[in-house]
C-alpha cells in the first residue's frame, strides 16, 4: 500500500491525510467518535493528539489506532482489488 506521510486533525472530527503518492484527502470520523473504543476521541485534546505511528498507522495511543490503508481506500474511493488485482483472481478461483 501507499505510505501515510502526515495526519492532521481538523474541526468536526475530520482527519486530513497525506500519502506518499500525492493523495491528499479528509476523512470524517464523526461516525466513530464516542462509540466503543473510540469514546476517548470525544475529548478534543485526545482527538488532536493523532500522529502517524511507527508502522504507518493513524495513532492516538497504544490502544487506539486505525489502518492507514483502509483510510487510503476511503479517501480515494478505490477497492482493495484495485490496488491488489491478484486478490480478485483468488476470490474468484472457486467459482
Amino acid at each position: 500500500m501507499v505510505k501515510l506521510l502526515r495526519v492532521t486533525p481538523k474541526a468536526m472530527h475530520n482527519l486530513h491525510l497525506e500519502y506518499e503518492d500525492g493523495t491528499i484527502g479528509d476523512v470524517d470520523m464523526a461516525n466513530l467518535v464516542g462509540r466503543g473504543v473510540f469514546k476517548a476521541l470525544s475529548d478534543t485534546s485526545v482527538f488532536e493528539s493523532v500522529t502517524v505511528g511507527e508502522h504507518g498507522e493513524v495513532r492516538w495511543s497504544d490502544d487506539l489506532e486505525l489502518c492507514a490503508d483502509a483510510l487510503y481506500l476511503q479517501v480515494t474511493g478505490k477497492r482493495v482489488e484495485d490496488l491488489f488485482p491478484s486478490l480478485g483472481s483468488h476470490a474468484n478461483a472457486g467459482t
